[in-house]
């Protein structure tokens, strides 16, 4: 027999509801949008046929709702793979603990998670304003330290050398999306390879009045090959999105609006226009699945 999970590992409201997500079981669907500002999830709800719960608690707020007869929820993440972390295991925790038992389902239940957010290009072929789906993901922050994960084989070189080329003293991790998921996206989404960077400023190449210990980051990345690869945009999420859906047995994928091109320092002139676009796009796919 399992044994239960402690109350100070697994911590709920008094109403059972998840401890940050505020969610209850019964309002978990099994396609799940994300996005990082809380601002961003009325702009996804705005479009489902109705909305029928609301839910905001912290940064994590949630519309649940549908777009015909299919149930839909958004919910926004906050910035960053720590955030990532908390909402991937409290989603877990919701449809795959039994909330009397404490203990694991027999049953798993696999949710089908999408990340609708922004992102720099760091290539000239990547356009500003384009929408670009994250066939692969590269994190350089340390959440997978803390984890039982290893990086697939075939990304296994592209990481090795990503800790040489970018100065590193540990080792990225690497990850992948969701092949089933991909192939309803092309051709209307970029492929691309993207680098989750812990940090919008220093991680990202940005130096406004502090220098960043790797004065050459950006032109870096901007070079980097693998596997005669580019890495085509960097974020904040995917790669702990990919990397715990992999762990946790769900389904991911991460959609990006272009709004920066770091090579030109160029960004969008009409940003939500872009963001609009990418979750109009997106919505009228998901619908289909």
């Amino acid at each position: 027999m399992d044994i239960p999970i402690s109350p100070a590992d697994l911590i709920t409201q008094e109403n059972g509801a998840a401890y940050h997500l505020g969610l209850l079981p019964e309002q978990v669907t099994d396609i799940i949008l994300t996005v990082g500002d809380p601002e961003r999830v009325s702009a996804v709800s705005q479009h489902f046929d109705v909305v029928e719960e609301k839910v905001a608690k912290r940064e994590f707020v949630t519309h649940i709702g549908r777009i015909g007869h299919l149930p839909l929820m958004v919910i926004s993440s906050g910035m960053g793979t720590d955030n990532v972390e908390i909402l991937m295991n409290e989603l877990d925790v919701l449809v795959n603990i039994d909330p009397g038992t404490r203990t694991a389902k027999s049953a798993r239940r696999s949710l089908t998670i999408i990340r609708l957010g922004t992102s720099g290009s760091l290539q000239p072929d990547i356009p500003l304003d384009s929408l670009l789906v994250s066939e692969t993901a590269f994190g350089l922050d340390t959440l997978m330290q803390f984890y039982r994960y290893e990086t697939p084989e075939k990304l296994q070189e592209a990481v090795w050398g990503m800790k040489e080329r970018f100065s590193l003293e540990f080792t990225p991790y690497g990850a992948l999306a969701d092949n089933e998921l991909l192939k309803h996206f092309h051709p209307l989404f970029l492929p691309g390879s993207t680098l989750t960077c812990p940090g919008f400023y220093a991680p990202q190449g940005r130096s406004i009045r502090l220098l960043p210990r790797q004065e050459h980051l950006l032109e870096a990345m901007i070079d980097y090959r693998f596997s005669g690869n580019s890495i085509t945009n960097m974020e904040m999420e995917t790669a702990g999105y990919y990397a715990l859906g992999r762990l946790l047995s769900h389904r991911m994928l991460s959609l990006n609006a272009i709004l920066a091109h770091r090579p030109s320092g160029r960004f969008s002139s009409n940003p939500a226009k872009t963001v609009n676009l990418m979750i109009e796009q997106a919505l009228s796919i998901i619908s289909s699945l």
